[in-house]
């Protein structure tokens, strides 16, 4: 038995009569032979997974993996800038290289 993670699913055949109305605000597992072939996400959700992965992993890698937009580099300098006015003489002395 093959988990299916999405409450909507498409068969390939369907798929390809009309791709862009499979990109929804929700996964949509795309299936061959009645198994999860592959998962399509709209720009919308790819872009909170992106956020969720950013929160809980070192960003470094995420960027690595994933290839950010413009849009999301800047939030991540915002963020990188947030941390940087934030630190202590403390924090930097515990600074190794």
């Amino acid at each position: 038995m093959h988990r299916i993670l999405a409450e909507i699913s498409v068969n390939i055949t369907e798929l390809r009569k009309n791709p862009s109305r499979y990109f929804i605000d929700q996964p949509v597992a795309v299936l061959s032979n009645n198994k999860p072939a592959g998962y399509l996400l709209s720009a919308s959700v790819f872009e909170a997974l992106m956020d969720l992965l950013a929160e809980h992993q070192d960003v470094k890698n995420v960027s690595a993996q994933f290839r950010p937009s413009a849009a999301r580099l800047e939030e991540m300098t915002r963020r990188a800038e947030r941390y940087l006015n934030d630190v202590t003489d403390d924090d930097l002395n515990d600074f190794k290289e």
